[in-house]
């Protein structure tokens, strides 16, 4: 598969996006546990432009086949702005770039995710990602 999505954003870029654009939206592909237990952006400043379809699967991580139905069904403007996260940034890279092969124009990815890179005691959201950048988040 070629790599087309449009590239990586920081967190806020992405945020900064979301707000410049109206027809644009944060595509969460984390799993349910992962949306439920570490929590989720917060976009009602927004008018809560979020959806949650997880890319892959726990336990097994397999990629959900109805991954593209989902999001289509949602989001059916080719042109809008998608942006994809996921703890880290792998997962989200992965179906931003699936997405963009579908031709979906301006898919990006959240670089390092909600969470980011583990800190010096092995713990995530302290050094990167969005809840480093002190951008909204919730509990779910």
């Amino acid at each position: 598969m070629l790599q087309l999505y449009r590239g990586d954003l920081s967190p806020k870029n992405s945020w900064e996006l979301l707000y410049r654009e109206r027809d644009s939206y944060v595509v969460d592909v984390r799993t349910q546990a992962e949306w439920r237990f570490v929590g989720v952006p917060d976009l009602g400043e927004l008018e809560d432009r979020l959806i949650k379809i997880e890319w892959r699967s726990f336990p097994n991580m397999e990629v959900n086949a109805n991954f593209a139905a989902e999001l289509m069904k949602v989001v059916a403007n080719k042109a809008s702005h998608l942006i994809f996260m996921c703890r880290t940034g792998a997962r989200s890279r992965e179906a931003a770039n699936f997405m963009a092969n579908l031709g979906y124009i301006n898919c990006y990815n959240v670089l390092y995710g909600f969470e980011g890179d583990l800190d010096e005691n092995g713990h995530r959201g302290n050094i990167s990602g969005w809840k480093a950048e002190k951008l909204a988040w919730r509990q779910d």
